[in-house]
């Protein structure tokens, strides 16, 4: 169990850097560039349908743990969950390794608008669930693009630049 886990270590830390290569081409940033990473919550445990707030896998906590390593060239400047244990348990890692508190957003009140003046210039980190990760960026984006995510794919990422002009695009990458 103990070389099983190393193993997966190993794999995972090889993964991220061919991972941050491919994100570092696709940002290139200014003072002014506002940049979001959208993610879904990493994989939840399913064993109990009646639980509605459930807390991760252990694939999911490495998936979480691996979010963080393709995401650690990335100085976020805030880290953004919906309040669920699997979402807010994705984005820890990530917000530890930054020194942020994470923020807790409602993904029903989502006010687009608000949040992209809030956020102007920072780079943000944002953790939701199938249906409402898609939804988000098309908000931001303006644009409605992206479909929600297969129920067993956790592995999008998608990354949205708003330039000081207020160009805007976005890139889906899949981490798996």
């Amino acid at each position: 169990m103990k070389h099983l886990f190393t193993l997966i270590l190993t794999v995972l830390f090889t993964l991220s850097a061919f991972a941050q290569d491919e994100i570092v081409d696709i940002i290139e940033k200014s003072p002014e560039t506002t940049t979001y990473y959208f993610i879904r919550h990493a994989e939840k445990d399913r064993s109990d349908k009646t639980n509605k707030n459930p807390n991760l896998i252990q694939s999911g906590i490495l998936r979480a743990a691996k979010w963080s390593l393709v995401l650690e060239h990335e100085k976020f400047d805030a880290v953004y969950s919906t309040d669920y244990n699997r979402t807010k348990q994705t984005a820890q890692p990530t917000a530890e390794m930054n020194n942020v508190e994470i923020t807790i957003y409602n993904p029903r009140e989502l006010n687009s608008e608000e949040f992209i003046k809030n956020t102007k210039g920072k780079t943000v980190l944002v953790v939701g669930h199938s249906n409402t990760t898609p939804k988000f960026v098309n908000a931001v984006i303006g644009n409605e693009k992206y479909d929600s995510i297969d129920d067993s794919n956790n592995a999008n990422l998608y990354i949205v630049t708003i330039s000081s002009s207020g160009e805007i695009s976005d890139t889906l990458l899949v981490i798996d």
